[in-house]
């Protein structure tokens, strides 16, 4: 998934990019303001974690303006502030969630799981998807019970395939929720990904149908009659 993190010290913003990137997100690190406010004008994200304090424009008109463009990303924001009127004022403003400063690095996955998991609109971190169960704490996918290994990049082209079941999806739109700003895959690089992915999941009741010229387009075609 595709992550923005808006963080003015690099220390901690480089580190929570690398953490979410071993989870296999592409996750990006602005540390000014505008620029943040810029790119959530015409760059669509799964996820944005959001300091309060940056330059230019603060954490808040960020967020207050990306609500008045009637944007829905899901939005987390990291405070030092730990007052209930502070709190109370962001998520009236918009926020999803909030993390007080200084935080646990397991609390912050474990928040980013629930927010991307309310944004595909599943109320659990285990799905099932006709004979497929995915379990998003532990990474894990399995076929008929049985676990399929799977890489971290894998497991997020599979979550974007079920957070759009029957939509169409163009190479584009999938190279942006799977890649950050500075990686430049091949011009086959999604091919080859859905073809690894289709052949480890062949057992499985997920279909991914290409659509020559336009994209991918993925449904549940149950092989259990009683489901």
């Amino acid at each position: 998934m595709r992550i923005l993190v808006v963080e003015d010290t690099k220390v901690l913003g480089t580190a929570i990019c690398e953490r979410l990137a071993s989870l296999g997100h592409a996750a990006d690190l602005v540390e000014d303001g505008k620029q943040a406010d810029d790119i959530l004008s015409y760059q669509e994200v799964d996820l944005v974690i959001l300091d309060l304090n940056l330059p230019s424009v603060s954490g808040l008109q960020i967020l207050q303006r990306l609500r008045a463009r009637e944007q829905a990303t899901p939005v987390l924001i990291l405070t030092a502030r730990d007052q209930v009127e502070d709190r109370i004022t962001l998520l009236d403003a918009g926020a999803d969630d909030y993390l007080t400063k200084p935080f646990d690095f397991g609390e912050l996955e474990a928040r980013v799981r629930a927010l991307l998991r309310r944004r595909q609109g599943y109320a659990a971190n285990v799905t099932e998807h006709g004979n497929i169960t995915v379990d998003r704490d532990k990474r894990q996918v399995s076929v008929n019970g049985e676990v399929t290994p799977v890489t971290n990049r894998e497991f997020r082209l599979l979550e974007i395939f079920l957070g759009h079941l029957g939509r169409v999806l163009s190479k584009d739109e999938i190279t942006e929720h799977l890649f950050n700003f500075d990686e430049t895959p091949g011009p086959n690089a999604i091919e080859l990904y859905v073809a690894r992915l289709r052949k480890k999941l062949a057992q499985g009741d997920l279909v991914i149908s290409t659509l020559r010229g336009i994209g991918y387009v993925a449904e549940i075609h149950s092989s259990d009659p009683r489901r």
